[in-house]
């Protein structure tokens, strides 16, 4: 059976245009049923622009309310009870779809996703997952990017564990390819974000953090800096959601530059233009890579079901790959094994820190 994907269609800046053609590439190339949520008559009146979309496995399912960028997180969870975004977290929990998508008020989708599906045990605060395209043509998940700005050493060991199996079970085929082999790699390099190599740098949480990172029975490489989110050298970087949140909206703003300057570099001669007429498909092919559509959206990882935040000027395209994400991560049980890599982590002392926190 195909999976099922619940989709905000009133998420994004532009909706619900972006999110039903997403849906429909989705559902035409992956296979993947959509169930649109929000106001049907918005719903219905946008699909009917896509015929052709009649013959595609996509569902409207009501919610008379959504929630705006506006809205601030808290009052848009107690206030709008069917807003788009917690109707479908709510097919989530109930079994009716595996997945939930959302390009809406991150702090709102976080917040509801807690609050609807809850945590997995041993999980004090869950954390948004961000892929970066490396230079050797791998990928590099960052952790956390905005979900928890005040972190304790407890939150980013728990990081550590969720993304290292995230990035195990997604991205596993790396360790039996010549790649994995070359560089002798036991699995998934983590690392935690800091100002420098040496133990001793950083703050206090940085500090603390890599005494119980050095512990865990992972791959740790111990503190690396800004550059090696890019540069291949490891493969899980984890940091408190303020400092990821700002490492990842930099990326995003330097890729955005280097996208525009090539291009208007590109526009300049006669001779640059024939040049690009003659590397057309590498040029597409770079572009591609720093296009960070093509990597769908962030799971939101430690809750008890899958959700997945976009961002809000999502196009169709980053749309389409944030529903694929989401059957992806429902279909290779993700959180099934983050819930037995918790279990395993000594349990008395990750308790411990959980109660102590409260």
């Amino acid at each position: 059976m195909p999976s099922v994907i619940a989709l905000d269609a009133m998420g994004s800046d532009r909706a619900p245009k972006p999110e039903i053609e997403g849906a429909i590439h989705a559902a035409r190339h992956y296979g993947v049923r959509v169930m649109l949520v929000g106001p049907e008559a918005i719903i219905k009146a946008e699909l009917d622009r896509h015929p052709t979309a009649l013959r595609l496995p996509l569902e409207i399912v009501h919610a008379s309310e959504y929630v705006t960028m506006q809205d601030k997180a808290m009052q848009a969870v107690r206030a709008k009870r069917d807003s788009s975004m917690r109707v479908g977290l709510r097919l989530v929990r109930e079994g009716h779809a595996a997945g939930f998508v959302t390009a809406g008020n991150t702090g709102a989708a976080m917040v509801t996703a807690k609050m609807v599906l809850g945590a997995l045990p041993g999980v004090d605060r869950p954390a948004l997952a961000a892929v970066f395209p490396t230079a050797p043509g791998t990928a590099a998940i960052l952790l956390d990017v905005g979900a928890n700005v005040d972190c304790k050493p407890h939150n980013l060991e728990q990081f550590a564990v969720m993304g290292e199996i995230y990035f195990r079970v997604m991205f596993g085929n790396m360790f039996g390819n010549a790649f994995g082999r070359r560089h002798g790699k036991l699995g998934p390099r983590v690392g935690l974000l800091s100002i420098g190599e040496e133990e001793t740098k950083g703050n206090q949480l940085t500090r603390e953090s890599f005494q119980l990172l050095k512990q865990l029975p992972l791959n740790f490489v111990g503190n690396v800096e800004g550059r090696d989110l890019y540069n291949g050298h490891v493969d899980v970087i984890v940091a408190d959601g303020f400092v990821g949140n700002v490492a990842l909206k930099i990326s995003e703003g330097v890729a955005n530059l280097v996208r525009h300057a090539l291009k208007e570099s590109l526009r300049a001669t006669i001779t640059r233009q024939v040049g690009y007429l003659l590397s057309r498909s590498a040029f597409i092919d770079f572009k591609k890579r720093l296009d960070h559509t093509e990597y769908g959206g962030a799971p939101l990882l430690g809750l008890k079901g899958v959700c997945i935040i976009t961002h809000g000027s999502s196009n169709a395209n980053a749309m389409k790959n944030a529903i694929r994400v989401a059957a992806e991560f429902s279909e290779r049980r993700i959180n099934e094994s983050i819930e037995r890599g918790l279990r395993a982590l000594r349990p008395a002392h990750v308790g411990a820190e959980v109660v102590h926190s409260k």
